[in-house]
């Protein structure tokens, strides 16, 4: 039995710059049309994190990805996403500087123990995504 999967904004800082990058982010955004990508410009910590803030409502719920947030594997992932199947699931992904100290106080999220280059960390998301779809669905794409 399948079960749902959250309507979800993953909202990062600036823009993809590498081709190959683009290519994958574009794939997986094709496969995931319950995802909305939210671009912000590359401001500064604090003024990304007023842009962010200024997204949020009371309907989602705000998660920040950082290498010292909470760390799934691809299964408890899928499963934790379904519990978010309720309103909006909000995905952020800091700048080149990080993340504002006042967005810590919020859930954060791992992809791994190691640090990433933003635009990387996209990619990996959106695959992580997907996959925990195809998960959540039965579908053959996790074997």
């Amino acid at each position: 039995m399948s079960q749902s999967f959250p309507k979800i904004k993953v909202v990062a800082v600036g823009k993809v710059k590498k081709s190959w990058l683009e290519e994958g982010v574009r794939l997986y955004t094709k496969r995931l049309p319950e995802v909305e990508i939210i671009e912000i410009k590359d401001a500064g910590k604090e003024k990304e994190a007023d842009k962010l803030l200024g997204l949020v409502n009371a309907q989602n719920r705000l998660v920040v990805m950082t290498e010292h947030g909470k760390t799934y594997d691809s299964v408890a992932f899928s499963r934790w996403l379904a519990q978010e199947a309720f309103g909006t699931l909000v995905l952020f992904i800091g700048g080149p500087e990080g993340v504002s100290d006042r967005l810590k106080t919020h859930p954060t999220l791992s992809l791994s123990a190691m640090t990433f280059p933003h635009e990387v960390a996209r990619l990996l998301l959106l695959e992580q995504l997907y996959r925990a779809k195809t998960i959540l669905q039965n579908g053959s794409y996790h074997k």
